[in-house]
């Protein structure tokens, strides 16, 4: 029985295609942009939220607000 072995590229000394690094970088270049573009999304309603809660006192106002 003959096995066969992986092809090395002869420019790189490496296996062709792409390593688990590169593919977890990828993954986690996509998962940032998701997160920025979500924040972009929502940054207008939360400054709103903010701009209510500092009206409302804040970490001043205790427990006059339930």
């Amino acid at each position: 029985m003959k096995v066969q072995r992986a092809q090395w590229s002869s420019a790189t000394g490496r296996r062709a295609g792409m390593s688990g690094q590169r593919v977890l970088m990828a993954e986690a270049a996509l998962a940032g942009g998701v997160v920025l573009a979500l924040l972009a999304w929502e940054w207008p309603s939360l400054r709103r939220e903010a701009r209510i809660w500092r009206m409302a006192g804040g970490f001043r106002a205790g427990r006059r607000y339930p």
